[in-house]
């Protein structure tokens, strides 16, 4: 690297160099790559790489040895763009859409579970006590501008951004933690996975009920198991049975899954979840599993 005189701070400038290794032909490189583009020792690069992770602004990719640059870079460059570049040609694209296709549009990028705001076009105030002016953050959990973002990314990096923040209900829409709605039930329940809970009840007829709770993308599903498929009789007579008990509820589906298992359960939008709900739908399905148990007895083994 050439000497630029006495004032230059050799540390920082290998910093920037090791940062503009990466282009857009070579957004994945290893250190032994990054070395050789900067014009480092191995060494410096490894440490330089490391420091650069931790600060947020590089990160591994996942089973290999490259690494690439994160969003965050984009900071560095904020207040120039903030002043005019990006934000000012960002706003007649935005404009271009509001109102014609929605009430608000936004230019934003994900960091550790937040969403920062460069450019807003809206047509209608916003909620109270929520600032989506540029420059602003606000978790990524609670803005159309994250989930966005988020739909777009590995299911392991949506985990770790939803993760990386507390999740606060910010208005009657926000999508807050299943954990935190469980909570709020009464109910002791146990935690499986990232998406999966249970809840053991009992019941009159079959005594202990395991309701289990699994989110996906914009639904939760609360079901009951009720027998294996090795356990069923498979007869037309539990058939019908099965097809009267599923138009005997309005809201709760019983049948058979593609496993072969008899199930009751019912489906929710997680949109519109809140806790009285989510307790009404685990108690629901619950009763719901233990008459319906009464009804196809006969056909189960037991």
């Amino acid at each position: 690297m050439a000497e630029n005189g006495k004032s230059v701070v050799q540390s920082a400038a290998k910093v920037f160099a090791v940062l503009k290794a990466f282009d857009r032909n070579l957004p994945e490189l290893t250190v032994t790559e990054i070395a050789a583009r900067a014009q480092l020792d191995r060494g410096t690069a490894f440490r330089l790489v490391h420091t650069l992770m931790d600060l947020g602004y590089v990160r591994g990719v996942p089973d290999s040895k490259r690494y690439r640059l994160t969003l965050k870079c984009l900071e560095l460059g904020f207040t120039a763009l903030a002043g005019r570049d990006l934000p000012a040609h960002a706003r007649p694209l935005l404009r271009e859409v509001v109102p014609a296709v929605a009430d608000a549009g936004s230019l934003g990028m994900l960091e550790r579970g937040e969403v920062i705001y460069v450019e807003r076009v809206q047509t209608v105030p916003e909620r109270l006590g929520i600032d989506r002016r540029p420059g602003s953050r606000i978790g990524a959990y609670a803005a159309a501008l994250g989930h966005a973002i988020l739909a777009f990314l590995p299911r392991d990096e949506q985990i770790a951004h939803l993760q990386s923040v507390e999740r606060v209900k910010l208005s009657e829409r926000t999508l807050i933690g299943m954990e935190a709605l469980l909570k709020q039930t009464g109910y002791s329940y146990n935690s499986h996975n990232a998406t999966t809970w249970s809840v053991d009840l009992t019941r009159k007829h079959l005594g202990k009920v395991k309701v289990i709770l699994s989110t996906g993308s914009d639904i939760l599903v609360t079901f009951v198991i009720l027998a294996k498929k090795a356990a069923i009789q498979k007869t037309p007579q539990l058939m019908d049975a099965l097809l009267i008990a599923n138009h005997d509820y309005d809201y709760t589906k019983i049948g058979l899954d593609k496993d072969g298992d008899m199930f009751v359960r019912i489906d929710m939008p997680l949109r519109i979840l809140d806790a009285a709900e989510l307790k009404t739908d685990i108690d629901q399905v619950a009763n719901a599993s233990d008459e319906v148990y009464v009804k196809v007895a006969q056909w189960i083994k037991k």
